[in-house]
């Protein structure tokens, strides 16, 4: 177990003279107290609550003060660094994901930092237009959906505070000079707002989360934007002062560039590159490695020209070419020895395995492979924008790939298929109605606001008279609860307060603790338990019949509690509910071979050798697979 450690004054001055020495990412997150020592994070360190319960020391029997050292040289952070320039949208979160698989292959244990330089405190009340998905972790943090990109490449579990941005660093700042922390000087952006993004990097690099005791080896930090943007400057010059600070055997920066092709001869231009680095270099960061996006892979003569003129050894330069998907691009590091620069740089060969990517190049294989597909309506509000989904579309990739078909989405927006857009657009009513009509299933994802809603009712109407496997996540459920009560029990006015406040008949009505005032981090968030109330549903068989699941939510609107009786009556059974039994978390229609509604995202648990049990299901169904799967699984074949 991990304990506070009560620590005289004489063990106190070994133990941070230990600490010292090593340059630990633990130095300075200890404070004196009293006649004897509390190890305990400073007041002002950021207080994630996980890092009280991960940066303490061992201390079942007494320990002298050469086992602390022994134990803070074992700690020492590596860390490796992503930047990105020319332009944004290079790939740079999957890139620092593909690094962060390619040394966990070596047998390191990889955490990852995800930066935003934007002054919102997270990603919470940003459209999904704006910037893509608001990936949810497990504490409810409302992430960047770069986090995602972590979590699913590396098996890992995070936490709110493994993403920075600009809105955080500023808050906890000006809390403090409130408080009076700084004693009357004068709060500037070097060296307070520089500090305390430093301080941020080193506590949170230090919490495992590979559900392993102790901190990891190496720690992947990716800042966002582009080099020279001006809101990523205070980040910049935090990172140099880190650089400095941990050594040069403690940090790699591998920055991610574009090489473009220009007219119809089709020459590789290497000058963009070169204007980056030089960027990157007058703000005091040298790259170490070069990550160089292009459509076809860089030719000799190119990387001998971006050798010479940005300073990087040929053997670092790598080229990150379009590949059929992204698993690919950690064998592309493989295969061009990024590990072992990487490795070298860190001081880390020593210590390292060589790769072990067996199982992750069968992943890409299997996947380039697969001939059959099936074909998935996806309804939604944002489908403008794919990255909008970005986590609902892997959770069906990692589904597909273990039913052995390539998912092949139709993206619908849902204001094509109502009456309205017959009448205004009846090109796209029709082309809509057709690709819903010639789907294997309908998946009907979250979203707010009430654009669209008529459509996704009609789509859900369609599914489930068609007996055609539909699954409802979040909105999707309510948007089924809507749709059955208006067609079944014939409530025409039923609607959810969040589309019409007024309505007669609310059978979706905003949650008793939430805030109607403020809208960042106010709704029901994180992992939450559902208790199964019977073990004899599709749900409950497809999760192996536990007795509850964990899946997180991001909701603040909810199921009527008061027309379950009369639903349930007429065939809409809620199978899952909240620890209370008041909150409906699972819907299911007997009657239909897949009709699931969940209030929870469970595409944010998926990982690709571990597909999501639900859309598992769904897959299995739109296939004509379910009911084999399940004796299978019944009988436990």
């Amino acid at each position: 177990m991990y304990k506070f450690a009560l620590l005289s004054k004489s063990q106190y001055a070994l133990l941070s003279k230990s600490l010292s020495a090593v340059r630990s990412p633990l130095a300075g997150l200890l404070r004196f107290q009293s006649n004897s020592t509390r190890v305990k994070l400073r007041k002002s360190s950021f207080p994630c609550r996980t890092l009280t319960q991960t940066l303490c020391l061992r201390t079942n029997t007494q320990t002298s003060s050469s086992d602390y050292h022994t134990q803070s040289e074992q700690r020492e952070m590596k860390y490796v660094l992503v930047t990105g320039g020319v332009v944004s949208g290079l790939g740079k979160g999957v890139t620092a994901s593909s690094i962060g698989v390619v040394l966990k292959a070596c047998g390191l244990r990889v955490t990852s930092i995800k930066i935003d330089p934007y002054l919102n405190t997270d990603a919470g009340t940003m459209s999904p237009f704006e910037h893509g998905e608001v990936f949810v972790l497990d504490d409810g943090g409302e992430v960047d959906l770069d986090l995602g990109n972590y979590e699913r490449f590396l098996d890992v579990t995070l936490t709110k505070d493994n993403n920075i941005t600009t809105g955080k660093i500023f808050q906890f700042v000006i809390e403090k000079e409130r408080k009076g922390d700084y004693l009357g000087k004068t709060v500037q952006v070097v060296p307070h707002i520089t500090d305390a993004i430093k301080d941020w990097i080193e506590s949170v690099a230090v919490i495992p989360v590979d559900g392993k005791e102790g901190p990891a080896d190496v720690c992947v930090i990716e800042l966002g934007g582009t080099v020279g943007d001006i809101e990523s400057m205070p980040f910049i010059e935090a990172l140099r002062q880190l650089s400095f600070s941990v050594g040069q055997d403690n940090f790699c920066l591998v920055h991610v560039s574009l090489i473009p092709v220009i007219g119809v001869v089709g020459e590789q231009k290497t000058k963009p590159t070169q204007h980056s680095v030089r960027e990157l270099r007058a703000l005091g960061l040298t790259p170490h490695l070069l990550a160089c996006r292009s459509a076809q892979p860089l030719l000799e003569n190119v990387k001998e020209k971006l050798s010479q003129f940005c300073h990087v050894p040929a053997s670092n330069i790598l080229n990150i070419h379009d590949v059929p998907n992204i698993w690919h691009i950690p064998l592309l590091l493989r295969n061009q020895n990024a590990h072992d620069a990487i490795l070298k740089q860190l001081n880390l060969l020593s210590i390292a395995m060589p790769p072990a990517l067996k199982d992750w190049t069968m992943m890409a294989e299997t996947y380039d492979n697969l001939t059959n597909s099936v074909r998935i309506a996806m309804v939604g509000k944002y489908v403008g924008l794919t990255d909008s989904y970005l986590s609902v579309v892997k959770a069906l990739l990692h589904a597909c790939i273990a039913c052995s078909v390539k998912p092949s989405i139709d993206w619908i927006a849902a204001s094509d298929l109502e009456e309205d857009s017959a009448k205004l657009t009846p090109e796209a009513h029709a082309a809509a109605w057709e690709t819903l009509k010639n789907a294997a299933c309908v998946l009907v994802p979250g979203g707010f606001g009430d654009r669209g809603v008529r459509g996704m009712i009609l789509a859900a109407k369609y599914a489930r008279e068609n007996n055609i496997p539909y699954l409802g996540i979040c909105l999707g459920m309510q948007i089924a609860v809507i749709e059955f009560a208006r067609s079944v029990l014939s409530l025409e006015r039923a609607d959810s307060n969040e589309f019409n406040a007024n309505t007669p008949d609310p059978v979706v009505i905003f949650m008793p603790e939430g805030s109607r005032t403020h809208m960042g981090s106010t709704m029901r968030l994180g992992s939450r338990r559902t208790l199964f109330h019977t073990t004899n549903c599709i749900t409950a068989k497809l999760y192996g019949n536990p007795q509850y699941v964990e899946e997180r939510h991001r909701h603040r609107y909810e199921v009527n509690p008061e027309v379950i009786e009369v639903l349930e009556e007429n065939g809409l059974k809620f199978v899952g509910k909240d620890e209370t039994g008041k909150r409906m978390e699972i819907l299911e229609l007997p009657s239909h071979p897949f009709y699931v509604g969940v209030q929870f995202h469970p595409e944010f648990k998926s990982r690709p050798r571990r597909p999501s049990a639900l859309f598992l299901g769904f897959i299995l169904a739109a296939t004509g697979k379910l009911e084999a799967h399940l004796k299978g699984h019944q009988n436990g074949i």
